[in-house]
């Protein structure tokens, strides 16, 4: 026996209809893991959560090592926070390239442009320096321990104190410490070099030397970083750290570029505003040169105030 088919518009229409929509609702709640149950690929996920936890492993392991050098006598300390941080940056897929060289012979004080919280741990993977940092990040969990081991100088916005931090700084220069210092004194969106104050080289007197430094992470999976990449790198205004931090995790690997630039004589300058200035002027040069791609040169003050590019140039990754 035959069987009769069923005509084209009835089998095109829906067998039952539905009272309402789907409606799919997370197993756990909360911002961060509506995040991780968005329709992504799963690659971010999984290359996020591999690096959280090979950064937390080995920050387990050192944060002990280090307590143990910092009460040992030598430098032994300040060469293990560099071995940390750059074993940091290589686990959370971050290459560092370097361009230029430091001085050589007294205390650096290293002035450089300020995006992100990933500035503490490039600049420290590569330069044998403690960071001056504001105080609230001596009272911040983890993070704050961690900085006091690694030696930062917490400076605060009272005025009542600010002497007593000055002093503090120009003695660890004195004493031979070479000192990082972001003078925009904060962070930005990573597309521009805000103005410095001249207030943080108030103790450049007491460095043997003053070096401008350029910071720009130029690179995110391989290809030259655009505009659109910026905010992935930049931490400022009312960001959360932590899901910051997850959104670069699940990001393809990055690079991120320093220019150290020709060292600058303190002496040289009638105070410290013109000192201030000067030192922008590279600063700025250099990063607005990162982020157009073009080949890295550091740069150098001329007599007159005019930036000139340094003829050789070293370069390390």
């Amino acid at each position: 026996m035959d069987a009769a088919a069923a005509p084209t518009i009835d089998a095109l229409r829906p067998r039952r209809k539905r009272k309402g929509p789907l409606r799919f609702k997370p197993v756990l709640p909360g911002s961060l893991f509506r995040d991780v149950m968005e329709p992504r690929p799963l690659g971010g996920r999984f290359r996020a959560v591999r690096r959280i936890i090979f950064v937390a492993l080995w920050t387990l392991v050192s944060v002990p090592v280090q307590a143990v050098l910092v009460a040992l006598p030598g430098r032994a300390n300040h060469r293990f926070a560099r071995t940390y941080l750059r074993v940091l940056c290589y686990l959370i897929g971050l290459r560092v390239q370097v361009v230029g060289v430091p001085p050589e012979g007294g205390a650096v004080l290293y002035a450089a442009n300020h995006t992100s919280w990933l500035d503490i741990l490039v600049l420290g993977a590569v330069l044998d320096a403690r960071f001056v940092s504001k105080g609230e990040i001596a009272n911040w969990p983890i993070v704050g321990w961690c900085s006091r081991l690694g030696g930062s100088v917490f400076v605060s916005r009272t005025r009542g104190r600010t002497g007593d931090e000055a002093r503090a700084m120009r003695a660890r220069l004195e004493g031979g410490e070479s000192l990082v210092l972001f003078p925009e004194g904060t962070s930005n969106d990573g597309t521009r070099v805000l103005a410095f104050r001249s207030s943080f080289l108030s103790v450049a007197d007491a460095a043997h030397a003053v070096q401008p430094v350029s910071l720009v992470y130029d690179r995110l999976g391989g290809l030259p970083a655009c505009r659109r990449d910026r905010p992935l790198f930049a931490w400022y205004g009312d960001m959360d750290l932590a899901s910051h931090f997850w959104r670069l995790m699940r990001r393809p690997g990055a690079r991120a570029t320093i220019l150290l630039h020709a060292p600058i004589d303190p002496a040289d300058y009638r105070n410290r505003k013109a000192l201030t200035a000067a030192v922008a002027d590279v600063v700025a040069e250099g990063a607005s040169s990162l982020r157009q791609n073009r080949p890295p040169r550091p740069l150098a003050v001329g007599p007159d105030g005019v930036l000139a590019p340094v003829a050789q140039v070293a370069v390390a990754d």
